[in-house]
């Protein structure tokens, strides 16, 4: 059975959905330090989200190595090519929205597989968010009705409720928004039979 490396419940809702079998078993890993030290060596935020994804797959697979264990991570990469972290505020949400607004951003999915000890699998996609032109009075509202779910998200939305107000277009998969991406993962599931075909 595959073991997911995540806390995130979009990760998990995204697996039962596609009724993937599989158990959790949180990596607890210090992200913004992986990411901190990868960012001042230049390293791209697509190869930080891989990173991300692997750093957290091996944990856990470092103590189930007869298991295959999914690491998955999302960066969000604004247009200048600065790399947004989770808000820790609604003042910083707020701010984060702001300089959104108007514009197109990257977010990075990342999800590697790791097995035996070692990365067996993995795959990046992007898509590329436009925010519309986003009023103050709109951007506060949003934040204050819902800070208690887009707090733990990059980009200050959840693209699968109210968040989908702030965009004009979306191009790119569904599920690289959502933080992982879900069809190449169960291809290679299919393919090492996890999944049927």
């Amino acid at each position: 059975m595959l073991i997911l490396a995540s806390q995130s419940t979009a990760r998990r809702a995204m697996l039962d959905a596609a009724d993937v079998p599989f158990t959790v078993v949180a990596a607890h890993i210090d992200e913004s330090a992986i990411r901190g030290s990868l960012h001042a060596e230049g390293t791209t935020a697509r190869d930080i989200a891989d990173a991300l994804a692997e750093a957290k797959a091996m944990r856990v697979g470092a103590r189930r190595p007869e298991s295959m264990v999914l690491g998955s991570d999302q960066i969000l990469e604004t247009a200048e090519g600065d790399m947004l972290s989770k808000p820790q505020t609604p003042d910083d949400a707020i701010r984060q929205l702001e300089a959104l607004s108007g514009k197109p951003h990257r977010l990075w999915s990342a999800a590697v597989i790791v097995e035996g000890g070692r990365p067996i699998w993995r795959h990046v996609e992007k898509a590329v968010m436009h925010v519309r032109p986003l009023g103050s009075a709109f951007v506060r509202d949003y934040v204050d009705k819902h800070w208690e779910t887009i707090g733990y998200t990059v980009g200050c939305y959840e693209i699968e409720g109210p968040g989908a107000q702030l965009f004009s277009q979306i191009e790119g998969s569904y599920f690289a928004v959502l933080g992982m991406p879900l069809l190449p993962l169960l291809g290679f599931l299919r393919e090492r039979e996890l999944m049927p075909t």
